[in-house]
């Protein structure tokens, strides 16, 4: 219970004592985009790493060097909690924008610093306004920012960590047609930090796996052909693979 209310402290706390933050770097961007960017992503990657200490959650993770730097990359993984997005983001070598879902943008200053890590807001019901949000990603790509995208779609709520939801197809769109490389992303028990429980958190030891980056062009006809399911595959062997660990 502790946990949980210093958490829910850190993060009010966090939102309404960065307004000023915002704004300094609202000013900064007007001279220098990339040093605003950069210096947003620290703060938010320190908030994260905090949320993760306070919380108690002890984090192994491997393949960290798969990660190109020296070009942007498209993540992809399996999404069980709230918590996924704070453990990877917390790791993103460079600018990084997450898709989330649409109704993340009615919360004042969580979407303006969403906003200002270049986030995207999906549309899951009108594909038309999705395909808008898959269209921009590409665009960040191809400005040299990552994006990371939970292709499942969703929070699965299976109990079974090996268990995923089918990965939608049309995620895997701002690889493709972009060229850069997939980083896969395998998330063993983040569900325990606080879904298995709610509304408490707990301390719980998670794993978090890079894949080798996987580039869409050299892969052949078929598995080119369904992205989602080859990665999905992929990520769903490396979480069988982490499980004894947790």
């Amino acid at each position: 219970m502790i946990r949980s209310l210093l958490i829910v402290i850190l993060i009010v706390a966090f939102l309404i004592l960065s307004i000023p933050i915002l704004i300094v770097e609202w000013i900064i961007g007007k001279f220098n985009p990339y040093a605003r960017d950069i210096s947003s992503l620290r703060i938010v990657q320190f908030m994260f790493k905090l949320i993760l200490f306070v919380a108690g959650t002890k984090v192994t993770v491997i393949g960290e060097d798969r990660i190109p730097k020296d070009t942007p990359v498209l993540y992809v993984g399996n999404h069980r909690s709230y918590f996924d997005v704070v453990l990877t983001y917390a790791r993103c070598p460079g600018l990084t924008g997450y898709v989330a879902k649409d109704s993340m943008k009615k919360i004042p200053l969580l979407s303006s610093w969403m906003k200002r890590l270049h986030c995207l807001f999906l549309n899951r019901s009108d594909i038309k306004e999705g395909l808008k949000t898959i269209l921009q990603g590409i665009d960040q790509m191809k400005n040299g920012i990552s994006m990371c995208i939970f292709p499942e779609g969703t929070r699965n709520e299976a109990s079974d960590d090996t268990l995923l939801l089918p990965f939608k197809e049309g995620s895997l769109k701002m690889a493709e047609k972009t060229g850069y490389p997939i980083i896969p992303m395998s998330i063993n028990n983040t569900r325990n930090i606080f879904e298995a429980h709610r509304p408490f958190i707990r301390s719980a030891h998670v794993v978090l796996e890079y894949g080798e980056p996987i580039y869409p062009k050299d892969l052949p006809k078929e598995q080119k052909k369904f992205l989602g399911a080859h990665c999905q595959e992929i990520i769903q062997n490396t979480i069988s693979k982490n499980q004894s660990l947790v």
